[in-house]
């Protein structure tokens, strides 16, 4: 994942090389040749914002505990790439009025008004852009702290979810001991008769004589 976010980093840093060169020559270029050049800043422009748009995805996709450094590198190519378009922004509307006033004649006066005025535009664009990007940035620190405390509630949940089941399996042992206990001591209980002579014979055999009549109860329960 990191070795595809160098390739991309490599890739723009030869592009918003490329792009700063030919920024800096439009307005020594003769008008043919800067309408080319436009052309072409434009086309390097486009393919700069899809690197940026592929190496953004990519830091989303790493883990969270590594996804920090990756993000301060980006936050400063998409500053480069900002003074990149604004650049080109200035370069453009330089050339704009070049090509105004060979087609109008104009003196020149209303020209750097009209540039004033749009340069103070184009800061204002500016500062409103980097609102949006802080704002940006604020919005994916926010999602990456909201996953991370999912991630976190999910093993929490899980711990959670292995003490029930040793809490269940222990309850189920003990229930299983308790039985068996419980038929081990009805085992050794001793066998007592449901019913009992009430009365003895009246007469008992004593040993060497004759049978001696008895003449009451020994249990005495009559």
């Amino acid at each position: 994942m990191s070795s595809d976010f160098e390739g991309y980093e490599q890739d723009f840093a030869v592009l918003s090389a490329e792009i700063t060169s030919k920024i800096s020559r439009v307005p020594r270029l003769p008008p043919d040749e800067k309408k080319q050049m436009v052309a072409n800043v434009e086309k390097q422009l486009e393919e700069a914002r899809e690197l940026l748009e592929q190496m953004d995805l990519e830091v989303r996709e790493i883990p969270p505990q590594s996804r920090g450094m990756y993000s301060n590198r980006m936050r400063s190519y998409k500053q480069e790439m900002g003074k990149l378009e604004t650049d080109f922004k200035r370069s453009r509307i330089a050339y704009s009025d070049e090509v105004r006033n060979e087609l109008l004649g104009d003196d020149g006066n209303s020209s750097e008004n009209q540039r004033a005025h749009l340069l103070d535009n184009t800061e204002r664009l500016e500062r409103s852009s980097r609102r949006l990007e802080a704002g940006y940035q604020i919005a994916v620190e926010t999602e990456q702290i909201g996953q991370e405390m999912l991630e976190n509630l999910s093993h929490d949940r899980e711990k959670i979810q292995r003490a029930r089941d040793r809490l269940r399996e222990t309850d189920a042992n003990l229930g299983k001991s308790s039985r068996i206990l419980t038929g081990m001591l009805r085992s050794g209980e001793p066998q007592v008769p449901r019913t009992l002579p009430t009365k003895f014979p009246s007469t008992l055999p004593f040993p060497g004589g004759p049978s001696q009549p008895r003449t009451k109860n020994l249990w005495a329960l009559n």
